[in-house]
């Protein structure tokens, strides 16, 4: 009875103890944190080709956006001159100009290279695809394109085109592959499913790049000698005839899927020219034609241009009279400058390159990359305040140092493009 009594005055104080401590009782409220969201830049990287001289091989280095650094190099064949990434981007696709191979390596394990060995005296110098199971090759001393298998990394197909093919465009669609043969003044339009040679198109004098449109249904060749672009219909392939001038000289021409435009670069006339090409023929920004001068006020020699994702800036790559190469960076709703970034100067010969000088933009937007031949180094510049970041030098070469105890110069860049 005594040990009942006990128990219930024992329970009654339990539950006074929980009634006046539930009123005190700490119960901490869950905040969710949420994480910072992954960085876009760093699944982004760049790709450098790097040339060794006329009797060494060269190199690509992956240049990943998020770090500014060089993290991994893959050794090329004698004289790289381009390449492309396969349209799933888990190969790249390099041609080497002074040994007719192609070498061919997964982004990832840069230091497991294939080599597709060409035909003696090809020449390739430029590769390119919008597909996954074909790569394309013009050879400009062979007046043939070959297809290479992606699964075989060996030529399936031998294409003759016009004379000394330079450049080459596949349309978005993957049926066609244009050819730019800059020797005999024409493109050659090949069907990209059974790899044979269809239309010869002629086109200006030395025509030299060519850019497909995003819907597949156009076609446009910068003609060098006349200074011309021309317009190909893609349905029928047939040029339309309605050339617009962009000077005499003019190298190289990027597409903008943005506004659907084209800009042109012209080292020699010291010009940068820009075209509506929502209609036929091209129609000329009020802008077109802009003179990209020096820190001298002088003419400066345009060689090639990046265009921001978003369309809204150019970053045009320029060597200069006073001997100091730059990045002029415009708007280009109206070609109003925005400020002008000095890069390296020269201490190397690049004689005989096509691009002493090549611009890109990274995917995300946040970085614009000039590959510098003869200062043997790839400038960054952060596009957030157009700021050079820094000189990522290129890899050593096989030339001997400058002086006992050096370290031995750096390749030289020759090409850049966007690897993912």
């Amino acid at each position: 009875m005594i040990f009942s009594r006990v128990s219930r005055l024992f329970a009654v104080f339990v539950l006074v103890i929980i009634e006046f401590g539930c009123g005190e009782t700490f119960r901490p409220v869950a905040i969710p944190i949420t994480p910072n969201p992954p960085n876009p830049a760093a699944l982004h990287y760049m790709l450098v080709l790097t040339q060794n001289g006329t009797g060494d091989p060269g190199a690509s280095s992956r240049i990943d956006v998020s770090g500014d650094t060089n993290i991994g190099v893959a050794k090329l064949g004698i004289a790289p001159t381009h390449a492309t990434l396969i349209a799933n981007g888990t190969r790249i696709y390099a041609t080497n100009m002074l040994e007719d191979t192609v070498s061919s390596y997964s982004p990832v394990t840069p230091t497991m290279v294939t080599t597709t060995v060409l035909a003696q005296g090809s020449g390739p110098v430029y590769a390119a695809t919008t597909q996954n199971d074909f790569v394309f090759v013009a050879n400009s001393l062979s007046n043939t394109v070959v297809a290479i298998s992606t699964a075989s990394n060996v030529v399936a197909n031998t294409i003759p085109v016009g004379v000394a093919p330079i450049a080459l465009a596949e349309l978005p669609n993957s049926s066609k592959v244009y050819s730019v043969n800059s020797g005999s003044g024409d493109v050659t339009v090949i069907n990209a499913v059974d790899k044979t040679a269809g239309a010869t198109i002629a086109t200006g004098t030395t025509p030299v790049w060519a850019i497909a449109r995003s819907d597949s249904a156009r076609v446009y060749v910068l003609n060098s000698g006349s200074g011309t672009v021309s317009t190909i219909d893609a349905t029928t392939d047939t040029n339309l005839n309605v050339d617009v001038p962009v000077g005499a000289g003019a190298n190289f021409m990027i597409y903008d899927r943005t506004f659907n435009r084209i800009y042109v670069t012209n080292p020699t006339a010291g010009t940068v020219s820009a075209f509506d090409v929502s209609s036929d023929p091209p129609k000329a920004l009020s802008w077109s034609g802009l003179v990209v001068t020096d820190s001298l006020g002088g003419t400066a020699a345009p060689s090639s241009i990046a265009i921001l994702p978003n369309g809204t800036r150019a970053y045009i790559a320029s060597g200069t009279g006073s001997g100091t190469p730059q990045a002029t960076i415009i708007n280009t709703a109206d070609g109003s400058l925005r400020t002008t970034v000095a890069l390296t100067p020269p201490t190397m010969s690049c004689a005989g390159v096509r691009f002493g000088l090549f611009a890109a933009a990274d995917p995300g937007g946040t970085r614009v990359y000039v590959s510098n031949c003869a200062a043997g180094d790839t400038a960054i510049i952060n596009t957030l305040n157009d700021s050079l970041v820094l000189n990522l030098p290129a890899p050593p070469s096989a030339a001997p140092p400058p002086t006992p105890g050096a370290a031995p110069p750096p390749q030289n860049p020759v090409f850049i493009m966007t690897g993912s």
